[in-house]
């Protein structure tokens, strides 16, 4: 009977000696002598009998918001919201009087505590500090997803620290961690923050899982883009770029197929098209062209052809479609060279190829002299343009030298020679 007694009485000093200390933050709190007041709480904390005390744990939270608002103490505990964020969750937990003291401070320690995080993640991020702008925005994400889940607030997310958690883990080169904020993004069909476009975050997403090699998240992400930025050609230029090095050409052609249909008046699909058409077509690497080449050099012309009739002034479409022409005027130039003694039919034979080539040259000339006319007229050029510039003479310079046209030779060589001094 003696033991319990001295046991009651003992678990009564104990609760006193707790009741003290707890009275004694509050003094101190009350006087502002935050650094005091700080070192009572946390040894308070550290006895076990007291990790369950709701009201220590408030105290906590009361204490380390006011550090970290004062001027002294906040840069020598820099983490003081957070660890005041995980007190009033450990408030919260433990408080059987259903949120008495939280409710009576009207949820004042929760917004200070989320509104600090997020003013202070903003002032590392403008000054360029990210690796602590992003544990700052992290913690004001956690602090609103905390007030959801007790049901304080109705909003879910806080889109604006989202977003900076992204970029702020982005600039900090920790680019798999921004992929977690960046998919909270998109998933949630968000596509405007604060009156800024997320067009870049959906980019940002199927680049990253194009280049991990993750296909399913690649055609998701690329998929969720088109279908919230229907007019962006970054996602077609994505899937063609995987499908090209894919090395799958029938994929990539039957997806162009697919971005004509979709974009009917766009010129330079169609250009494009037509010119990897050709490219495959006339590939002889493996030492003889594909076996359908003569379909698909047709087909690129139609494709450059449509091209040519939606923007007739890009000088690229003028070009290919010349060279496309004067090659095959090349072809039947060298089949209809004389080959010594040769029967009728042999010579008639030679004669037919000999007139084609002059038709596809005809064919050529109009094209090559339309890129003289949108380039040779302008002044500075840009390299590639030079390059189709000094093609498209060289190729008129060969087609009249083949009719023996002095003149006309003359003049195209003259261009030729003065591409770099003129443009």
């Amino acid at each position: 009977m003696k033991r319990m007694l001295l046991s009651l009485v003992m678990a009564v000093v104990c609760t006193g000696l707790f009741a003290q200390s707890v009275d004694k933050v509050k003094e101190l709190l009350k006087a502002n002598k935050l650094a005091e007041a700080k070192d009572e709480i946390d040894k308070t904390l550290l006895v076990d009998k007291n990790q369950k005390n709701a009201e220590a744990w408030y105290y906590k939270v009361k204490v380390y918001n006011a550090i970290a608002v004062n001027d002294q103490l906040k840069t020598q505990y820099p983490d003081a919201l957070l660890q005041s964020l995980a007190a009033l969750k450990n408030y919260v937990q433990y408080d059987d009087k259903k949120f008495a003291l939280l409710v009576l401070d009207s949820y004042k320690p929760i917004n200070e505590i989320y509104q600090g995080l997020f003013q202070t993640g903003a002032n590392d991020y403008n000054a360029q500090k990210y690796a602590e702008a992003l544990m700052n925005f992290k913690g004001a994400i956690s602090a609103i997803g905390f007030m959801y889940k007790e049901g304080w607030i109705k909003q879910s997310m806080d889109s604006t620290a989202t977003l900076y958690a992204g970029i702020s883990a982005e600039k900090a080169d920790k680019r798999d961690e921004a992929l977690i904020y960046y998919k909270t993004i998109a998933d949630s069909g968000i596509t405007k923050i604060g009156g800024n476009d997320m067009a870049e975050i959906y980019k940002w997403l199927a680049d990253y899982y194009t280049r991990k090699g993750d296909k399913e998240n690649a055609a998701k992400y690329t998929a969720l883009g088109k279908l919230r930025y229907p007019n962006d050609i970054f996602y077609d230029e994505l899937t063609l770029d995987a499908l090209r090095k894919s090395g799958n050409k029938d994929s990539l052609f039957a997806e162009y197929e697919v971005i004509n249909k979709e974009h009917p008046d766009s010129a330079i699909y169609y250009f494009n098209y037509g010119l990897e058409l050709y490219q495959y077509a006339t590939d002889t690497s493996t030492g003889k062209r594909v076996a359908n080449s003569d379909d698909l050099i047709k087909k690129a012309q139609d494709r450059l052809q449509t091209s040519f009739k939606l923007n007739p002034n890009y000088p690229q479409t003028s070009l290919v479609l010349g060279q496309i022409s004067y090659n095959e005027g090349v072809e039947f130039q060298i089949l209809g060279k004389p080959k010594g003694n040769t029967n009728a039919d042999e010579l008639k034979k030679r004669q037919d190829y000999r007139a084609m080539s002059v038709k596809k040259f005809d064919e050529a000339i109009p094209y090559l002299e339309k890129v003289d006319q949108l380039l040779g007229s302008q002044g500075k050029l840009k390299k590639a343009d030079k390059v189709a510039l000094r093609d498209a003479y060289d190729m008129l310079i060969t087609i009249y030298e083949s009719r023996k046209d002095k003149p006309k030779i003359d003049a195209w060589t003259d261009k030729y020679n003065n591409v770099d001094k003129v443009h």
